[in-house]
């Protein structure tokens, strides 16, 4: 049996911006200390919520160094360190663990692509030559690379890598991967819509983009379906319903950070190419928001 990482809600957090586009480290650090006070079970840092795309290296590192301090070893902290390059996410991998993240959180290669067998390479020759365990991420609608269940069958043979964040959607791709794998390759839901069907496979949790806003709630859903409390964590899977669709009725982080803004948490503005929401989104976002009673 593979190690757990974390089992519950680990929110997928935003990197806050000062106005002028450059990091926020100041409030990086009170958001790593206000999840963790609201008993979030693990912090993913640079991932897509957190812009890792347009962070620099430097800054990238930097934003995985103030997590890790700003956490003091009370929560994991997973590091998103996969690119479309895979000696450069070796080097990112390592620099990381130096840092102290407690894992990786690593896409599949975007743009170039690959093969199932060039996945199989690619994530074979990293786990060789890092330390730390590996969450897989599985999201094509984004990198346009969908991770086959017998790929995961293969590639939960390495020692390392032993989760994936699966972002598919495809429920029955889910349940086929984990009657492949079993307890080689644990399952996160990379989808706030799925944490339920997810958890019912067999699942650990989820890595959340909600919980950047209600992380409490988010983690308590995950908590009631593990001591039995089914109805109470379905329930509160469909109240949120609304408000994760408008967290992804543009490109993500938009909404999630103009919602954090709306409620006074100083996310601040996405780096471009991602552009402010149009009035039609803002005004569903807004009234979702009203509906959770997060806004009055």
């Amino acid at each position: 049996m593979k190690p757990k990482i974390f089992t519950g809600a680990a929110t997928a957090l935003i990197t806050p911006m000062n106005e002028d586009g450059s990091v926020d480290f100041q409030h990086l650090r009170t958001l790593v200390k206000s999840q963790i006070a609201s008993g979030i079970d693990a912090l993913v840092i640079c991932g897509t919520t957190g812009e890792k795309s347009t962070l620099k290296y430097d800054e990238h590192l930097k934003v995985i160094e103030t997590a890790v301090n700003a956490a003091e070893m009370r929560v994991p902290i997973i590091a998103g360190t996969g690119s479309n390059d895979t000696l450069y996410t070796v080097e990112l991998c390592n620099d990381a663990e130096k840092l102290g993240a407690d894992a990786f959180l690593m896409v599949t290669p975007y743009y170039n692509k690959a093969s199932q067998d060039g996945l199989i390479a690619h994530y074979g020759y990293i786990a060789d030559r890092v330390g730390k365990p590996i969450i897989l991420y599985n999201v094509p609608s984004r990198t346009g690379v969908d991770i086959e269940p017998k790929t995961y069958k293969a590639l939960a043979k390495h020692k390392n890598i032993v989760a994936t964040k699966e972002a598919s959607g495809n429920i029955t791709k889910v349940a086929e991967t984990a009657y492949l794998c079993g307890d080689d390759l644990w399952i996160y839901s990379g989808n706030d819509d799925q944490i339920i069907p997810i958890m019912s496979l067999g699942g650990l949790g989820v890595i959340s983009v909600i919980s950047n806003i209600l992380p409490s709630e988010i983690h308590n859903l995950c908590q009631n379906f593990w001591v039995g409390n089914i109805k109470t964590a379905m329930a509160s899977q469909i109240k949120y319903m609304g408000l994760i669709k408008a967290l992804f009725c543009d490109v993500n982080p938009v909404p999630v950070k103009t919602a954090m803004n709306l409620l006074g948490q100083k996310a601040g503005p996405c780096r471009l190419p991602l552009y402010p929401m149009n009035e039609q989104n803002l005004s569903f976002l807004i009234e979702k928001l009203y509906e959770c009673n997060l806004l009055t």
